[in-house]
């Protein structure tokens, strides 16, 4: 049974979690397009209502997109000004006896105008072949339990599947499981936690081995926690000593074992039946946001730089065991091959392919980096490129990525750095692509895109 589930999972037609089945965005159907635009190659379009920067799923013939719409949306509160600072005293102006100090600066007042909307957070699944909806569910309706960023919102968590169920998170709202047509099987209350600046979630669950994996990282209290993918119930728990972050974890299957990786201010390891901490290491970087890559050998993991600052990027070696944290120099340290702390990784994650990683800035800032080394081969700027969010994927010795103005760049693959032409959807894009045998789902703030020849 386990090794019939196995060759389904990695029939190429299916997509079933962020990045793809193995985390990787390498396109492996046979019959994609490399064309297409609002009147070129698109098999369908669907109308989305609602938003959600959750990225398509796909299993067999069923596509799967999450949402959260609003129904009631208040004003913000407007919050008051501080007081002005009180008028320096001029020089050789003798104090006034008896002068009151200034007074103390208003206390800060938080804007909970977030209580009071009301949002419907909805499931919808769509035919692959005609884009006609098969069903839709209301997860839940009423109003937001932490505030969100208005660049994120409530439904940016993609869903997950292993061709039984379709988990699907939203965040603080709540973790909710369905079967493939659309009835409820089961939903977990996770708790609700403030995050960094209010700007909301964004970590994806990975299904693995009938245990579903989730990452609740957040201001209060972070943990990691397995559940039982058939019923919910919890396997284990573990607490994080880190803040928020958005970075999906992934199951990294390598030549010692499989394990559970996570980013944060440290990379952690985790075992999948226990929850114990395997291998963790201190990163450089302002925030937690793309997702690892591996190999059988290798995993190649990093945070995004900053405004000041570029992202950095590591080569670990499977089978590490406790803190591999760097000291002055990874020399003699055995489980870390390479590190890059400038190597520029930004929002999207890496993308491994043929022996070089490439990396997208979050301005169309084009880096690719030698894996075996770490060494920068080129770092080059993409003409026009506007902001990027999404992953680059391959096909063809091609290299695809999408900016959020609908331009997907083309890059050819290799040591050098060649543009080809552009192809343009007329919509916003800040969603991964998923990937068929033949076709593109491109998911944006109006529509639902399959493109293919």
């Amino acid at each position: 049974m386990v090794f019939s589930l196995l060759l389904i999972t990695s029939c190429s037609t299916n997509w079933p979690q962020f990045r793809g089945s193995e985390s990787n965005m390498v396109a492996t159907g046979t019959n994609l397009p490399d064309q297409w635009g609002d009147s070129l190659n698109i098999k369908w379009t669907y109308n989305i209502v609602g938003t959600g920067w959750s990225s398509p799923i796909v299993w067999g013939d069923k596509v799967f997109i999450s949402s959260a719409f609003a129904e009631k949306k208040s004003a913000p509160v407007e919050l008051p000004h501080p007081p002005p600072p009180p008028a320096p005293i001029k020089s050789g102006t003798a104090p006034v006896t008896g002068q009151n100090p200034p007074p103390p600066p208003a206390p800060q007042v938080e804007d909970k105008s977030y209580l009071n909307d009301i949002y419907r957070w909805e499931v919808t699944c769509v035919d692959l072949k005609t884009g006609k909806e098969l069903w839709k569910q209301v997860a839940f309706k009423g109003s937001p339990r932490i505030k969100s960023h208005n660049g994120n919102g409530y439904a940016s968590e993609t869903p997950v599947t292993d061709g039984k169920r379709v988990y699907v998170s939203f965040g603080m709202t709540g973790l909710f499981c369905y079967d493939l047509d659309g009835k409820l099987l089961w939903q977990k209350d996770l708790g609700f936690f403030d995050t960094l600046n209010g700007w909301g979630t964004g970590s994806s669950p990975v299904v693995y081995n009938e245990i579903l994996y989730l990452q609740i990282d957040n201001e209060v209290s972070s943990f990691i926690v397995a559940l039982d993918a058939a019923t919910g119930e919890q396997k284990w728990k573990v607490e994080r000593p880190e803040k928020t972050t958005y970075s999906t974890p992934i199951i990294w299957k390598n030549n010692s074992r499989t394990e559970l990786v996570t980013t944060g201010k440290m990379a952690r390891s985790y075992d999948l039946t226990t929850g114990k901490v395997l291998w963790e290491m201190k990163m450089a970087g302002d925030m937690s946001i793309p997702s690892p890559v591996g190999t059988a050998e290798y995993l190649y993991i990093g945070n995004s730089g900053g405004p000041k600052s570029k992202g950095s990027l590591y080569s670990l070696k499977a089978g590490a065991e406790g803190d591999i944290t760097p000291a002055d120099s990874i020399s003699g340290n055995k489980s870390i091959q390479w590190s890059f702390p400038l190597a520029g990784t930004s929002n999207p994650s890496p993308l491994l392919y043929n022996g070089l990683i490439y990396l997208v800035g979050g301005r169309g800032e084009f880096n690719c980096i030698d894996a075996a080394t770490g060494k920068l081969v080129y770092e080059k700027k993409v003409t026009g490129s506007a902001a990027c969010w999404s992953t680059p994927w391959e096909y063809n010795d091609k290299i695809y990525f999408y900016d959020e103005k609908g331009v997907t760049h083309i890059i050819k693959a290799g040591n050098e750095f060649e543009e080809l032409p552009t192809n343009k959807l007329s919509d916003k894009f800040w969603t991964s692509v998923a990937i068929t045998d033949n076709g593109y789902l491109f998911k944006g703030v109006e529509r639902l895109y399959c493109a293919g020849k």
